[in-house]
């Protein structure tokens, strides 16, 4: 391995939140930056499996729609570890249209996770990467945030403005030297996606619309997701990595 490469995407002992990490891509890039020696606070609801095998996986619960407690949540973990190299808003919701319910106001709890959260999180973050070499925020957001799809309103949504939220805080974290940048994956076989993709028909149309014909594993996403962390992507922000298998290039 030559110097370059080896060094480009070091992330060992960088202090890394994610949010969302009790499963699915969450819980995958939790598992990834750890295998490559983060050190990784996990920020969901339930706890997660990875406890079990990494000493540098910390979990915290947490309501994602409490504002008060992402702010005392992440200034304990500033204060404890001085620094926070990256953070990564993978934490997401995604309920169709047909089991909407208006009084327990599906829509707005949509957003309140999947964008409302992802804003507390970086304005509070920002304040332990200011000395950071080579700080990031990663959103996740999805290739629904800028193509059309049916029966999902919130979330498609709230991942078109998360996708806006990116381009914003890019700039006004530039003062500080924070990237800010989108990770847009395309379909991926999660817990969220399962019942699609166990729908053979869903299944296959959905694999018709790539490139690659088929669909995505969520491992497919830590390199990407190092990229964005590393000295590797040093010179980006405010952009859209996008990893979806060719579906939004596809023309015949």
């Amino acid at each position: 391995m030559t110097f370059l490469s080896k060094n480009l995407f070091n992330i060992e002992n960088n202090n890394v939140i994610i949010t969302g990490t009790s499963r699915g891509i969450g819980q995958t890039l939790a598992k990834g930056f750890l295998d490559s020696g983060a050190n990784v606070f996990g920020l969901s609801r339930t706890n997660s499996e990875l406890l079990k095998k990494y000493p540098r996986f910390k979990h915290l619960e947490i309501d994602l729609m409490d504002k008060n407690k992402i702010s005392d949540l992440i200034n304990d973990i500033g204060n404890k570890t001085q620094n926070i190299n990256t953070l990564i808003n993978c934490a997401g919701v995604s309920e169709p249209m047909e089991e909407y319910d208006l009084n327990r106001n599906s829509f707005k709890n949509t957003l309140d996770i999947n964008l409302i959260s992802v804003f507390y999180l970086s304005n509070e973050v920002v304040k332990f990467m200011k000395k950071e070499k080579y700080p990031s925020i990663i959103n996740v957001t999805s290739i629904g945030s800028s193509l059309g799809f049916p029966s999902n309103p919130a979330y498609i949504s709230s991942k078109a403005a998360l996708s806006g939220l990116t381009r914003s805080l890019a700039i006004d974290f530039s003062k500080y030297q924070v990237r800010v940048n989108n990770l847009v994956p395309g379909y991926f076989l999660t817990e969220m996606t399962r019942k699609s993709y166990e729908d053979e028909n869903k299944r296959q149309a959905r694999s018709s619309r790539t490139v690659l014909s088929r669909w995505g594993d969520p491992k497919e996403l830590i390199g990407p997701a190092i990229f964005l962390a590393s000295e590797a992507s040093s010179y980006m922000t405010g952009i859209d990595l996008i990893v979806d298998g060719g579906w939004s290039i596809k023309g015949l």
